[in-house]
This record gives C-alpha cells, structure tokens and sequence, in this order.
C-alpha cells in the first residue's frame, strides 16, 4: 500500500496534466508497470543492501581518507581507489542477498506487477492455488536452486576472509 498509494497520486497528477495541457486522457502510466516494480523492490530491498554495505563502510578507518588527502588524492579518487575495493566484499554480499530475496518475493510482485508478467514466484503461487502442486514444484525447484548458489558463494567467501 506504501507504494500503490504515491505511484496511484503521480499517475493521477500526469494523467490530470496530460488532460488539461494536451487534451489527452492517459489513464494509469506508471502503476502496474515494470518501472513501479523495480521502485518497489528498490523500497523494499533497500534496508538489507544498506546494511551490508555500512557495515563494510565502518570498518574503514577515517585515517585512510587523511593519507589519501595527505597524498593528492581527490575525494572521487579516494573512493574509487580505496574505499571501493575495501567495500568490495559488502557490496558483493548486498547483490547476494537482494537477489535472493527478489527471487522469492511473492507480495509486491502479485500486487504491482503488469499483465503477463509472471516471475517464478507467482507461477508457484498460481499453480498451488490452483492445486496443481505437480506443476508448481519444478518452479519451486527452481527458486531453491536459484537462491542456493549465491549462498553457497558466500559461504565459501566468509570461510576464505575467516582463514
């Protein structure tokens, strides 16, 4: 509701502008669209991505960003140069886990999602609603093998940093 609500209000808002300026009636352009989808993932998703990548962050030490000064360094290059490969690993494990978790969300997609725009998420749902628990569990294998490998990946990468 977070999102259909101010996405509903920008729609009307272009939909009244369109109207009044070019004597076009639009309808809804951004609700139900990949665009609405993606900000919904992006608001949904963003507290995980944040937090593994301030974690990563704090573990920089202020003095780094003083040697960099102290040699010439601009702040773009300090971050490209030295904060980004030390957040490497953070940023890494945020993709991760926001793809995992994009790969098995079930509510904002049925509700935001377009017509004919099926993830495997709602394909399962579709065929265990419809009991059809044959056909949903190839989709559902799916998800599982999906969202394994990255976690396997991450797994082998905290056991490297750890040795």
């Amino acid at each position: 509701m977070g999102i259909l609500i101010p996405l509903g209000r920008l729609d009307n808002v272009i939909s009244n502008l369109l109207e009044e300026l070019l004597g076009l009636r639009t309808g809804l352009l951004i609700s139900g669209t990949i665009v609405a989808l993606i900000y919904a993932y992006l608001v949904r998703f963003l507290a995980v991505a944040f937090g593994s990548v301030e974690t990563s962050l704090s573990k920089i030490k202020p003095s780094l960003d003083d040697a960099a000064r102290s040699l010439g360094y601009t702040p773009k290059n300090t971050l490209i140069k030295i904060h980004t490969p030390l957040m490497s690993g953070g940023m890494l494990t945020a993709i991760m886990l926001v793809f995992v978790d994009v790969m098995k969300e079930l509510p904002a997609t049925l509700v935001i999602r377009p017509f004919n725009f099926d993830t495997l998420a709602i394909r399962v749902y579709q065929y265990a609603s419809d009991e059809r628990l044959i056909d949903a569990a190839a989709p559902a294998l799916a998800i599982v093998a999906v969202g394994l490998i990255p976690v396997i990946f991450l797994s082998v990468q905290v056991a490297k940093s750890r040795n």
